[in-house]
C-alpha cells in the first residue's frame, strides 16, 4: 500500500473514531441531564417551603432598610432645605458687596490728595474723607461676611453630597436583597416545574384550599363567631381593635412589601392591624421589636407581637391560648397557627 493510500485511509478512521467519541459524548451529557433525579412530591414540597422562608428572611431584611432610607432621605432633604436657605444669604451679602463696589469706584477717580487740593471746602473734604475710611471698613466687613456666608454653603454641600452616597448605597443594600428573595421564589418554581402536571396541580388545589378554609374563618360580624375553636379575643380596647384588624384578613396572600388591604408581608400584616387601633408601626420585624414594652412568654395576652429567628425575621400577633395569626411565607395566606409553627422564638412585645 502506497504511504499516501495509507495517511487517506488512517485519517478516515481517526475522523470515525472522533465522529464516534462525540456522539458517545453528547449522548453522555444528554443521559446525565435526563438522570437529573425529579424530586418527589414530599421533596418538592420541602425544597419549596424551604426556599420560600428563605425568600421571606431576605425580604424582612430589606423591610429593615425601610427605616435606614427614610431616615436617610430626611437628613438630604433638611440638608437641601439648608443649602437654600445658605444659598439666599450668600446672594444678599453680594449684592451688598455690589453696591458697595459701584459707590467706591465713583469716588476714586482721583487720589485724596489731590482731591484736598481741589477742594472749595476742605473742611468738608477731611469730613467726607472720614466718610470714606468707614465705608472703605464697610467693604471689608462685607467680604468677610461674604467668606462665611459661602464657606457654610460649601460644607452643607459637601454633608449633602455625603449624605446622598450613603442613601444610593442603602438602596443598592436593599435592591440586593430584594433580588436575593426573587432569586429564591424563582428556584421554588423550578423545582415545582421538575415536578408532573398531576402534583402541581394536586400542591395549586392544596394552597387553594387552605386559602378558602382561613378566609371561613374569619370573624363575621353579623354571624358571631364562625369558628368555635378561635380564642376568646378581646372586644374593647385598642388591642381587641388590632386583633380583630389581623383576623379578618384570614385568607389573604402573602405578598412581599405589602401592608393591605388585601395582601400583607408579615410585618405588613402587623402594622396594618395596629394601625386600625391608632398606634403606629415601622414595616420591619426587627424594628417593631423595639417599639413596645418587652412582655415574657408567659404573660403573652392578644394583641401582642410575637417575633422568630436570630436575626428577626418574622413576626405575628398573639390572639390568645399559646395560638397567634399572621403571613407566614410566600406562598402561604394569613392564617392561625400555634405559636410554636415558627421556630426560633425570639421574645414579645406590647404596642400602644
Amino acid at each position: 500500500m502506497s504511504t499516501g493510500r495509507f495517511n487517506r485511509t488512517r485519517g478516515i478512521a481517526l475522523a470515525a473514531i472522533t465522529t464516534t467519541a462525540v456522539a458517545a459524548g453528547v449522548l453522555f451529557i444528554q443521559g446525565a441531564a435526563d438522570a437529573d433525579p425529579k424530586p418527589t412530591l414530599a421533596q418538592a414540597k420541602a425544597q419549596v417551603a424551604d426556599l420560600q422562608e428563605k425568600a421571606e428572611v431576605a425580604g424582612e431584611a430589606a423591610n429593615e432598610l425601610r427605616g435606614k432610607i427614610s431616615a436617610q432621605q430626611a437628613k438630604v432633604k433638611a440638608l437641601q432645605a439648608g443649602i437654600a436657605k445658605q444659598q439666599v444669604q450668600v446672594d444678599a451679602v453680594k449684592r451688598q458687596i455690589g453696591s458697595l463696589a459701584v459707590a467706591g469706584y465713583q469716588t476714586s477717580g482721583m487720589s485724596t490728595t489731590a482731591q484736598l487740593l481741589l477742594s472749595t471746602n476742605p473742611d468738608q473734604f477731611l469730613s467726607q474723607a472720614s466718610t470714606a475710611q468707614a465705608f472703605a471698613g464697610q467693604q471689608n466687613s462685607a467680604l468677610r461676611k461674604f467668606q462665611d456666608a459661602q464657606g457654610k454653603l460649601s460644607d452643607l454641600q459637601a454633608s449633602e453630597q455625603s449624605e446622598l452616597a450613603a442613601l444610593q448605597a442603602v438602596k443598592a443594600q436593599q435592591e440586593g436583597l430584594k433580588k436575593q428573595l426573587q432569586a429564591n421564589l424563582d428556584a421554588a418554581e423550578k423545582v415545582l416545574g421538575k415536578l408532573s402536571d398531576a402534583d402541581r396541580a394536586r400542591i395549586q388545589a392544596e394552597n387553594e384550599k387552605e386559602a378558602n378554609d382561613a378566609r371561613a374563618k374569619r370573624p363575621s360580624r353579623d354571624k358571631g363567631r364562625m369558628d368555635d375553636n378561635l380564642p376568646n379575643v378581646p372586644v374593647s380596647g385598642r388591642a381587641g381593635i388590632a386583633v380583630q384588624a389581623a383576623l379578618d384578613q384570614q385568607g389573604d396572600s402573602y405578598v412581599w412589601g405589602a401592608d393591605g388591604p388585601s395582601s400583607f408581608d408579615c410585618s405588613g400584616l402587623t402594622m396594618y392591624a395596629w394601625g386600625k387601633a391608632g398606634v403606629s408601626l415601622s414595616h420591619s420585624s426587627a424594628a417593631q421589636y423595639g417599639e413596645g414594652r418587652r412582655v415574657s412568654r408567659s404573660n403573652l395576652m392578644p394583641g401582642d407581637l410575637v417575633f422568630f429567628g436570630s436575626p428577626i425575621h418574622h413576626v405575628g400577633m398573639y390572639i390568645g391560648n399559646g395560638k397567634m395569626v399572621h403571613a407566614p411565607r410566600p406562598g402561604k395566606p394569613v392564617q392561625i397557627n400555634d405559636v410554636d409553627y415558627m421556630s426560633g422564638y425570639t421574645g414579645a412585645v406590647r404596642p400602644g
